[in-house]
């Protein structure tokens, strides 16, 4: 059976829709996943039944993380943040980390990887990071190639792709800066910015700075994410039948 793929969503505060892109959807799709969107609900704080309806969680991109959660003010350049989205993921993340689920975050997804990781972020690289080359265009298509990302041998990462150096398109401002507790950083671009983190202990808990879901249909080689996942994912539901 296929394993179920959970999908972070967004709330809309103009259509007060809780919804996700599509792109995530097919991309899970195409890789053997059944996608199924966790909706953002009132008044709920735990989020353990959702977890024990799917086999994986994918954290989805989208709002900046409010900084109090890593013990920071805001700085001017901070973007829209929503902390009832950042209760709902540090939950939802909770309980798929204590079960050993397999996580896969993407964009703001590695973000709050980190920050529930007890990690912090650099809240504006392009403020805060001297050096900073581009990471956020704008008029860009999402299936643009925009930078190189150097990955490091021996990691999950590099197995997936098998190449030290790929290109990838980039939609962000802000990035890992400490990282958190039993994280690795294993991608970098070239201005050392984090671009990937991965987990030291033996689960699929792996994030990526870049958005390979708006890559999948142009660029087939970003489907290995998804398909490792989905892996995972599939093991990860076999063991759950078996106890």
């Amino acid at each position: 059976m296929k394993p179920i793929i959970g999908v972070t969503t967004f709330l809309s505060e103009a259509s007060k829709y809780s919804t996700v892109s599509r792109n995530y959807i097919d991309s899970i799709y195409a890789a053997g996943g059944l996608p199924v969107n966790i909706p953002i609900v009132s008044n709920e704080s735990n989020y353990e039944d959702y977890i024990g309806m799917v086999d994986g969680i994918l954290f989805s991109g989208g709002n900046d993380i409010a900084p109090y959660y890593y013990g920071e003010n805001p700085v001017r350049e901070l973007h829209s943040m929503s902390t009832i989205r950042d209760e709902y993921e540090f939950s939802l993340f909770q309980n798929a980390y204590e079960k050993k689920m397999p996580i896969f975050g993407i964009c703001r997804g590695i973000q709050l990887i980190n920050v529930a990781m007890e990690g912090s972020l650099y809240q504006d690289i392009y403020s805060q990071c001297p050096g900073t080359l581009g990471h956020s265009p704008e008029h860009t298509a999402s299936d643009e190639f925009y930078h190189a990302v150097q990955i490091k041998k021996d990691t999950r990462l590099y197995d997936i792709f098998g190449e030290e150096r790929i290109f990838t398109n980039s939609f962000h401002h802000q990035s890992v800066k400490q990282l958190g507790r039993n994280l690795i950083a294993t991608a970098y671009s070239e201005d050392g910015i984090v671009e990937a983190v991965e987990s030291t202990e033996e689960r699929f808990l792996l994030g990526v700075q870049w958005h390979p879901e708006c890559m999948t249909k142009r660029h087939p080689m970003f489907l290995k994410l998804f398909r490792a996942f989905v892996e995972a994912s599939i093991q990860y539901k076999q063991r759950e039948v078996s106890v």
